[in-house]
């Protein structure tokens, strides 16, 4: 009698057991489905007057399966510190991924600033775009992103990461080493990958040509002290250049002619040919004025005055404004009248820096993957390198998305952007260094920002520049040494 009445006990404890699970269950059930929203936008979509109900069942049915597994694998990629943009490359992944080579790395950074290790081959092959998606993602929410690096690690500190793979080189292609003077400025001509041309303290600038073989084409003299800024025509005839000697020249390149010399009452210190009227000549002096002249008469059109000297400027790719940059540490919009060569001032930012230090480079590009539209790079003499966003349609608006801050300068040493390649993400620029080697920045990592290294120059590197093709980079040093360097051709995935 005992014995049945501990059976039946038994037996109703495992029934009141198993009832509690299945309540348990069915509450879980029910919490999932209330705590999921896409369940609920998948379930309460409005049915059409004329709808078939079989089909709005089925695809409703559908549609609650697709939510509830994207829920998971949210969760999954969130639980692995990773972001938007890693989860998007997940979902577009190719169908061939698991064949594609990946390499092999030991850990894989998320959006949380925090080291993991790669559960798989899949989080290996997108940690680059989740890193760098990350990224835009912070610089969107906030106006400016400051990158500072000390003294000792700046110039000076050697390349941690391999060499980015569209930045290597496969050596020199040519020296010039004919000048004995220090080397301040080096062009390539207007969408040329051939004509190169470089202006020294001696007063001269050399016209030589990089192609097979390699050759001095016409040496121009005539100015008295350093060449300090030139600038090619449209059609690469002729040559605009200003010096110390408070000239500026025009040069006819075949014939090797100067043909109009316009006289200042101070140092000329930069020049730009106007990008679609090339009637006009923008020159910036010392005198804190921006000039117009005629190309043509050398007559003064107009001018405006700022608050310092004017070491750098640039126009955009319409020609419609001017940036420059002054001995103070500011950067001004000017807009400019394209057909009568008028000037007036829209807007003025401050750099990054917290000291005046007057600009060696200002330098505009139409289009930069993490604006998605136009940016202006500079450089001050104190080391501090930014970059600004343009916003054309509010007169040159300029806005800093990020800087960079090296050492300081002896010398006016001169930087530029990097070619714009598909396959990057990130935002490079080379500049010179005092230590005679040659650097490559990405502006977009948060550290170990220097991403390639060249070595062959025996003295300071004072100025680089690209040719159109985008495959040779000339540098020049003080000196007067000019090397060109052959960058490696990419292999494009298909």
């Amino acid at each position: 009698m005992t014995d049945q009445t501990i059976e039946q006990c038994s037996s109703e404890i495992d029934q009141h057991e198993e009832n509690l699970n299945q309540n348990q269950n069915q509450k879980k059930k029910k919490k999932d489905v209330t705590e999921d929203p896409e369940t609920f936008s998948c379930m309460l979509q409005p049915c059409p007057p004329d709808s078939d109900p079989n089909y709005i069942g089925i695809r409703r049915i559908l549609l609650f399966r697709k939510a509830e597994s994207g829920v998971l694998r949210r969760k999954d990629w969130r639980c692995n510190g990773k972001g938007y943009v890693a989860y998007r490359n997940f979902i577009n992944r190719p169908d061939n991924w698991l064949n594609s080579q990946i390499p092999s790395r030991t850990s894989t950074p998320g959006t949380s600033g925090r080291w993991i290790s790669s559960p798989s081959q899949l989080s290996l092959a997108l940690e680059a775009e989740s890193w760098a998606g990350s990224r835009d993602i912070r610089e969107s929410q906030t106006l400016s992103r400051t990158v500072s690096l000390g003294a000792n690690s700046s110039d000076f500190e050697h390349p941690r990461r391999k060499a980015e793979l569209a930045y290597s080189f496969v050596g020199m292609h040519c020296i010039f080493d004919e000048c004995k003077s220090m080397v301040t400025v080096i062009k390539f001509g207007h969408m040329s990958s051939d004509i190169l041309a470089y202006g020294a303290t001696d007063g001269t600038i050399t016209v030589c040509t990089v192609s097979e073989p390699p050759s001095i084409m016409k040496k121009l003299t005539g100015h008295s002290k350093d060449v300090t800024d030139f600038d090619f025509s449209l059609n690469n005839q002729y040559i605009a250049s200003s010096s110390l000697d408070k000239t500026v020249r025009v040069w006819d390149i075949p014939n090797g002619l100067c043909i109009r010399v316009i006289y200042g009452v101070t140092s000329q210190l930069c020049i730009r040919f106007h990008p679609v009227n090339n009637n006009f000549l923008t020159v910036g002096n010392a005198n804190r004025e921006v000039s117009v002249f005629n190309f043509s008469t050398g007559r003064l059109i107009s001018k405006i005055v700022v608050d310092g000297e004017v070491p750098a400027l640039d126009y955009d790719h319409t020609g419609q404004f001017i940036f420059c940059g002054d001995s103070q540490g500011s950067i001004y919009s000017v807009k400019v009248n394209s057909h009568q060569g008028t000037l007036s001032r829209t807007h003025r930012t401050r750099s990054s820096s917290k000291q005046k230090s007057e600009f060696t480079t200002i330098q505009y590009r139409t289009f930069s993957l993490m604006t998605q539209g136009p940016v202006l790079l500079s450089l001050t003499r104190d080391g501090s390198l930014s970059f600004f966003s343009v916003n054309l349609e509010l007169q040159g608006y300029l806005t800093l998305r990020c800087s960079l801050k090296l050492t300081p300068r002896l010398h006016s040493i001169r930087a530029s952007f990097c070619p714009l390649l598909s396959l990057e993400k990130g935002e490079y620029i080379v500049i010179g260094s005092e230590d005679a080697a040659v650097y490559f920045y990405d502006l977009t990592r948060p550290k170990n920002t220097c991403v390639n290294k060249l070595q062959g120059h025996g003295y300071p590197v004072i100025a680089v520049a690209w040719n159109h093709g985008e495959n040779l980079l000339a540098s020049s040093d003080f000196g007067g040494t000019v090397i060109v360097w052959k960058r490696e051709k990419t292999k494009q995935k298909r």
